[in-house]
């Protein structure tokens, strides 16, 4: 089957792999996606970026544990947003660490993150891929080129798209970034989806991205909207003074030829078969011994 993209790489901790302590290694398939970040809760604030979406395969070594990590979305707040918390893979020869979407903001630049946060009022979006790896992990948030009139805000990015610019005048605020899909668990799914900018007096709002990016609001009469939990989906913002949507929660999947499957996890992840391999999924943080 074909899988995925192969975005992301394992990190060795030690190459020691075929020593004498614990069994043979064997290869798995990873997704590792963190936490989107919060838009921001403001008049003039921006959508949220994306968690880090990393995917690839790595060998884990039979006997030991993996600790598995998995972010949560930023919290709401008013004004500027929060960032998403990282997911995380860490065990004896394979160690990847997705980082937390970049906040939303309220006239400021955008929060630097997994993917950036966009830019309110005329400032620029944040910086995504932070810190950086190869292949990228995220994109960089749209800025906002006006504080005038509309004053639309910068969209979020996206795992594969860069969130969109807000305009002023007669322009519109900036959509959140598309994220990027995954068959991992034998379906084809989106993750990673930047959070859609808002728009002040008759600027409107911006959707979300692909992959759970929440839509941005419309001072009065729509709210933004959250990122999705489970796809790592960043916050829309909320064009008034008060809480901001929240980001989504991140996703880690391990996917492990039923051949070598131990059965020994931590955390109740839901376990699931595609053809010869099972696909493990953590929701919440836990373990897998290979």
């Amino acid at each position: 089957m074909p899988l995925l993209s192969t975005r992301g790489s394992s990190s060795a901790k030690g190459f020691g792999l075929t020593s004498s302590s614990g069994g043979p290694p064997y290869t798995i398939t990873y997704l590792v996606v963190a936490g989107g970040g919060s838009g921001g809760g403001a008049g003039l604030a921006s959508g949220a970026g994306a968690g880090g979406f990393r995917t690839s395969t790595g060998d884990v070594k039979g006997g030991k544990t993996y600790t598995i990590t998995v972010g949560n979305g930023g919290a709401g707040a008013g004004g500027a947003g929060n960032p998403g918390q990282d997911s995380i893979i860490d065990g004896v020869g394979l160690s990847i660490t997705s980082a937390g979407g970049g906040r939303g903001v309220d006239s400021a630049t955008g929060g630097d993150g997994g993917s950036g946060g966009g830019g309110g009022n005329g400032s620029p979006g944040g910086s995504g891929n932070t810190p950086s790896t190869s292949p990228a992990q995220g994109t960089n948030g749209g800025g906002s080129t006006g504080s005038l009139t509309c004053r639309g805000s910068g969209g979020g990015g996206g795992a594969s798209q860069a969130g969109g610019t807000g305009t002023s005048g007669s322009g519109s605020s900036g959509y959140g970034g598309a994220g990027t899909a995954s068959s991992i668990t034998g379906t084809s799914i989106t993750y990673a989806g930047g959070g859609g900018g808002g728009g002040w007096e008759n600027c409107s709002g911006a959707s979300g991205g692909a992959g759970g990016g929440g839509n941005g609001g419309s001072y009065p009469s729509r709210p933004g909207q959250a990122g999705t939990d489970g796809l790592g989906g960043g916050g829309g913002n909320t064009q008034a003074i008060g809480s901001s949507p929240p980001g989504g929660k991140g996703v880690v999947i391990l996917r492990i030829p039923t051949a070598n499957y131990t059965g020994t996890t931590t955390g109740s992840p839901t376990v699931t078969t595609d053809g010869s391999f099972k696909v493990v999924k953590y929701t919440g943080s836990g373990s897998y011994t290979a």
